[in-house]
């Protein structure tokens, strides 16, 4: 089978030939159709993602396709459902070995495409509002490279859930994009009086970030008193330094997630969500954006749109 796979960390994936495994205890073979993109999947190559396997492995966190066989002891699957899985790694295959208790079966109405789109991004932004941020009904969110893929979904489901969304992105193609998302106020993430704008809107009680540098620091200075501010991620490579009184002054929690490390100290938080996205996509409540279709011998093609910041939304690889 083939597999894009990182053979030695800094280097480029390089697409593989190797032999289809076989699932061991508690495991099941997937035969993968679609395989969407993340940020740390650049962040694996590097060596700078905090779930980095060791080398050689296959890249790909999130994935959707058919059971293929089951290893021993597996119960609740069958040969030829169709299913997804976040598992981390392994999905830029053309078969993959996963936990079974990650696996969730996909309804009727669900293609593979979408839900390989669904399950970081979306999973991600619904877990951080609603779990973490406790975010409610008429409150503002401010949502930090609001075309991307992760901060599309934040706009998206931010409308969803009653919030006031104000985007901010670079450019009006991706102010746009995010506008048809569901966003209320667009402001572009390079205009020097963002943080005025930001305050005049009445500012933040929630601000969603995964980019970092300056926007952050314009968001951070323009939120509410007793607002969260979510770090989700920096994609512009400016970690940003919280300053410790600024907290004080406004009684502002930042609050650090991580999506993935849930599925380690509580696994149902995610399951549960996820039963909630796959229900709201069922009845068309949401759609993922999916902004590039390529096949898997394309792949680097995928990563380097992500590391231009080229796509919007998802990146899928069709395998």
């Amino acid at each position: 089978m083939r597999a894009f796979q990182v053979t030695a960390l800094d280097q480029p994936p390089e697409l593989t030939e190797c032999e289809i495994p076989t699932p061991g205890p508690g495991q099941v073979r997937i035969r993968i159709a679609s395989c969407g993109l993340n940020f740390a999947d650049l962040l694996m190559v590097k060596g700078k993602y905090q779930d980095t396997p060791t080398p050689p492995f296959t890249l790909g966190m999130e994935v959707a396709g058919t059971i293929d066989a089951l290893g021993p002891d597996v119960a609740g699957f069958e040969p030829g459902q169709q299913v997804a899985v976040f598992g981390g790694s392994g999905g830029l295959a053309d078969y993959g070995i996963f936990a079974a208790d990650r696996v969730v079966i996909l309804p009727e109405a669900i293609d593979f495409d979408t839900a390989a789109a669904l399950q970081v991004a979306y999973g991600t932004s619904h877990v951080a509002l609603d779990h973490k941020a406790r975010m409610q009904p008429g409150e503002t969110l401010v949502v930090l490279g609001a075309a991307g893929g992760v901060g599309l979904t934040a706009v998206e489901l931010g409308h969803l859930m009653g919030a006031q969304v104000i985007a901010v992105a670079r450019g009006e193609e991706k102010l746009q994009v995010a506008r048809q998302a569901g966003a209320d106020h667009l402001l572009d993430a390079t205009d020097p009086e963002l943080r005025e704008k930001l305050k005049a809107l009445g500012g933040a009680d929630v601000v969603y970030d995964a980019v970092g540098g300056d926007p952050f620091r314009a968001a951070f200075r323009a939120m509410k008193p007793e607002g969260r501010l979510l770090a989700i991620g920096h994609a512009s490579g400016d970690v940003p330094q919280i300053p410790a009184n600024h907290l004080l002054v406004k009684n502002i929690d930042v609050l650090g997630f991580y999506w993935g490390g849930y599925l380690k100290f509580r696994p149902k938080i995610v399951t549960d969500s996820l039963a909630v996205l796959f229900d709201w996509a069922a009845k068309g409540r949401i759609q993922p954006h999916i902004s590039h279709r390529l096949p898997l011998d394309r792949a680097s093609e995928g990563l380097d749109l992500l590391r231009s910041r080229a796509s919007t939304g998802k990146v899928i690889i069709n395998i």
